[in-house]
């Protein structure tokens, strides 16, 4: 097996966490993922279900489950998509991240995109086995609305929304026990409504944005661009080895409601990311 990121944390290194998930092992948390069969292409899931707002992230536990966040409700399911659990949660649930047991998700309950002092920022904390709430940490340096989060080497990671005209982005870095460490600027150029996706993946960042058309950003873990494409991750990426990535699709159905499913995506030489069957849907920025 080929180890994908050599960049794990010394906790992780002493404890992995392997889930077999579609024919691949994973490790959870952007710190290691080695492929069964490198050639392989992981299979679609589809998650159960037509939801009132559109999908904001998906992240796996050890085990293969997977977790949705639709906004306002929180699903699990298993690795083949079946559903496990469904809650109800506070609007404006955004991308999330397994750790330890359990699963963050970035949180607004103000205002998205707006000067300082609109948003009112949360990272709220659930039990990965029963998505009962254990805890919320209040995140203020996120000034314009968290949204979309992950940890790596150690610590936890937030990103979210910018006013128009603003040239870069920003990840907020915090403790385990969430104390803020640093605000870590990012030399992107200005994208839209900032950053919805925040995963690690091979020891890069994976960052979705919206657009038009959408925009995947990487970076280095000291926070330096390697590539920018056109490409919809905006409202999901889930790493699975050194050849592919599963990347979350949101479709509006006829009835005003939306679906989601993982589709997989294949790594370029040059970085970027290609559908290996054409699947895409952008949420509109009024869906934001």
């Amino acid at each position: 097996m080929t180890a994908v990121n050599a960049k794990m944390s010394l906790r992780f290194q002493q404890t992995v966490f392997h889930a077999v998930l579609l024919g691949f092992v994973l490790v959870v948390s952007g710190v290691q993922r080695d492929a069964i069969a490198e050639s392989a292409i992981p299979q679609v899931v589809t998650c159960p279900g037509e939801y009132r707002q559109h999908l904001q992230g998906v992240c796996a536990d050890p085990e293969g489950n997977l977790f949705w966040s639709f906004t306002s409700e929180l699903v699990k399911t298993d690795s083949q998509g079946k559903l496990l659990l469904q809650i109800p949660v506070a609007s404006h649930h955004g991308d999330l991240c397994y750790h330890d047991g359990r699963i963050f998700v970035a949180v607004n309950l103000g205002k998205f995109n707006q000067p300082a002092g609109q948003a009112k920022s949360w990272v709220y904390e659930y039990d990965a086995s029963t998505l009962k709430e254990r805890n919320r940490f209040p995140v203020p340096e996120v000034v314009h609305g968290a949204g979309g989060m992950d940890f790596a080497n150690g610590s936890f990671f937030v990103v979210g929304g910018l006013p128009r005209g603003i040239p870069e982005n920003y990840l907020y870095e915090y403790t385990p026990d969430f104390q803020f460490q640093k605000r870590h600027v990012l030399k992107s150029g200005e994208t839209l409504l900032g950053i919805q996706v925040a995963h690690f993946h091979g020891g890069v960042w994976w960052l979705g944005c919206y657009g038009k058309p959408p925009v995947l950003l990487k970076a280095d873990a000291k926070f330096q661009m390697q590539g920018q494409w056109n490409f919809n991750g905006a409202v999901g990426l889930l790493g699975v080895n050194s050849e592919y990535m599963l990347v979350a699709v949101n479709r509006r159905t006829p009835n005003q409601k939306n679906e989601a499913k993982l589709v997989p995506a294949r790594i370029q030489p040059d970085g970027s990311l290609s559908f290996v069957s054409e699947e895409t849907s952008t949420p509109s920025e009024s869906q934001r």
